[in-house]
């Protein structure tokens, strides 16, 4: 369904450091750089960060979230900490599991520097 994900910016440099650690955690390479933006490509789709092309201040959504598919519970907590030791703060309830009608999912919310809020979602097998 999506081609690609955007969060608008402050300082890209800060950014692409925040960024580069967390999304090492799951696999995907560092950023490549293109003029005022870096884009994170993996064979599932395309997370970039831009500072605003229209020179406005970047802000983020707000009650926006971007999801990150996780492999494990541990893959999770390990995204969660590469994004707090690298400038974001933890936000939500602490990272754990949480029941819904969807199942049993172990989730981990963060903020990256500019406020954007980041989800680390692993989707638990469902038990006989």
């Amino acid at each position: 369904m999506f081609s690609h994900i955007m969060v608008g910016v402050t300082d890209l440099e800060k950014s692409r450091r925040f960024y580069d650690a967390l999304l090492a955690t799951i696999g995907v390479p560092p950023g490549v750089a293109n003029k005022n933006r870096y884009f994170y490509r993996s064979p599932t789709g395309t997370f970039a960060i831009s500072t605003p092309i229209n020179g406005e201040p970047a802000c983020h959504g707000n009650g926006s979230t971007v999801g990150f598919t996780m492999q494990s519970a541990e893959q999770a907590d390990a995204f969660h900490a590469a994004g707090v030791a690298h400038g974001g703060t933890t936000c939500e309830d602490p990272p754990g599991y949480r029941e819904g009608p969807s199942g049993r999912l172990y989730l981990a919310y963060l903020r990256d520097p500019d406020g954007n809020k980041i989800c680390a979602l692993y989707r638990a097998p469902k038990t006989a």
